[in-house]
């Protein structure tokens, strides 16, 4: 089992940069895929980025991509988030997930996700 707390977000002016954490627990972590996704109010939850256990591969949404970097350090147990050049339609709260499975098969577990703002 996966236990995930995510940490990092805030209020940030347009333009700004934010650098979100998860810090995950559990033994399967390092061989987890492992996600992110944000909910604004009002909307679904979207996907936003991935990246595989080894970190070898990753995978954005068109809405963040050459904006936001995914990362993780297997070592500290920890996934990460860097988000720049930030925009007012990037507001939503900020969820990390594990896919211990593999991303194909979906994401078991979840975070109880950090607030994003970003003010125009």
């Amino acid at each position: 089992q996966v236990q995930l707390v995510e940490s990092g977000g805030g209020l940030v002016q347009a333009g700004g940069s934010l650098r979100l954490s998860c810090a995950a627990s559990g033994r399967t972590f390092s061989y987890s895929d492992m996600g992110w996704f944000r909910q604004a109010p009002g909307k679904e939850r979207e996907f936003v980025a991935a990246i595989s256990w080894g970190g070898f591969y990753t995978n954005y949404a068109d809405s963040v991509k050459d904006r936001f970097t995914i990362s993780r350090d297997n070592a500290k147990n920890s996934v990460y988030l860097q988000m720049d050049s930030l925009k007012p339609e990037d507001t939503a709260v900020y969820y990390c997930a594990a896919a211990p499975r593999g991303l194909r098969n979906g994401y078991d577990y979840w975070g109880q996700g950090t607030q994003v703002t970003v003010s125009s």
